[in-house]
């Protein structure tokens, strides 16, 4: 495998930042996972607008490199990749071990890819089975201490969620997801996934004044759903009203739509507009990238 580091294509194992990298020493970068396939990334603009946004926000905008896209070709050719992880990491880069930024920007950008299955209308999911989902004690950081809309490479939040879930396993079977909560108790996110859940009245998510990252694939379902008119709301949420929910699915890049098997134990599962919204979204990759 190679990776691209700072515009050079290098070997998995030579592929280092430095100790002295912000980014390694307070989580002081951003990044985007996404899927490639056949080829091309998906959802490309809104990955990289994200990743535009989060840099503005954190005080770097100009170090998101205008040929990122390229760099992003290039390391997918050089391991022959059509269906694949992606991940791009851009971060402050190398400065003095102090916590106040300097001006200056020489930034670090990492692009690393690995294989994932075919998607599309013929693809395999990259999931062996719906998920289980295990509320956790641990709630979302408030946006008024670090936004929530901005993905960087500080993820301790979701790190402390998961480490719940293994605290938690039963006989070593940890949950798969954990449901994490604002401080005021609502329905928020997974650690690495959007929720959405289906009741009499449609189609249900968190909204985005909440404390969560609105997820690229998110967007795309939501589109999906108003392309077919389909009831859908978003708001305020709580756990047991998505407990009782008649279907339930997560989503993510390369989960895509993940159902809900199972809510703190209770049963939820997929159902036909979780089903539906599938179906479409394979459609949608398969037009745009087969």
């Amino acid at each position: 495998m190679h990776y691209h580091v700072d515009g050079d294509l290098v070997p998995a194992d030579e592929a280092t930042v430095s100790v002295l990298d912000r980014g390694f020493m307070y989580g002081d970068a951003g990044f985007e996972t996404l899927r490639a396939y056949g080829g091309d990334p998906f959802a490309w603009d809104a990955h990289r607008e994200r990743l535009q946004h989060t840099a503005e926000t954190l005080g770097f905008a100009d170090a998101v490199p205008e040929d990122l896209r390229a760099r992003v070709d290039e390391t997918l050719d050089a391991n022959d990749l059509t269906e694949a992880y992606v991940k791009v990491s851009v971060t402050r880069g190398v400065q003095p071990g102090k916590l106040t930024p300097d001006p200056d920007v020489d930034p670090t950008v990492v692009v690393v890819v690995k294989e994932l299955p075919r998607g599309g209308r013929d693809g395999e999911r990259v999931w062996d089975s719906p998920a289980d989902v295990q509320t956790v004690r641990t709630r979302r950081v408030p946006s008024e201490a670090i936004p929530a809309d901005v993905k960087t490479h500080n993820y301790l939040n979701g790190i402390l969620g998961k480490l719940e879930l293994r605290r938690a396993a039963v006989d070593g079977d940890a949950a798969d997801e954990c449901l994490m909560r604002t401080t005021a108790g609502h329905v928020a996110e997974g650690a690495t996934s959007n929720l959405f859940f289906v009741t009499e009245n449609g189609l249900r998510t968190p909204s985005e004044d909440l404390d969560l990252l609105p997820g690229v694939t998110r967007d795309v379902v939501m589109e999906l759903a108003r392309e077919e008119d389909l009831p859908m709301e978003t708001g305020h949420y709580s756990l047991d009203v998505v407990r009782d929910a008649d279907e339930a699915f997560l989503t993510n890049s390369t989960w895509e739509i993940r159902p809900v098997a199972t809510v703190d134990g209770i049963e939820v599962g997929a159902g036909p507009m979780t089903k539906l919204l599938q179906r479409l979204y394979d459609e949608r990759v398969e037009a745009e990238h087969y």
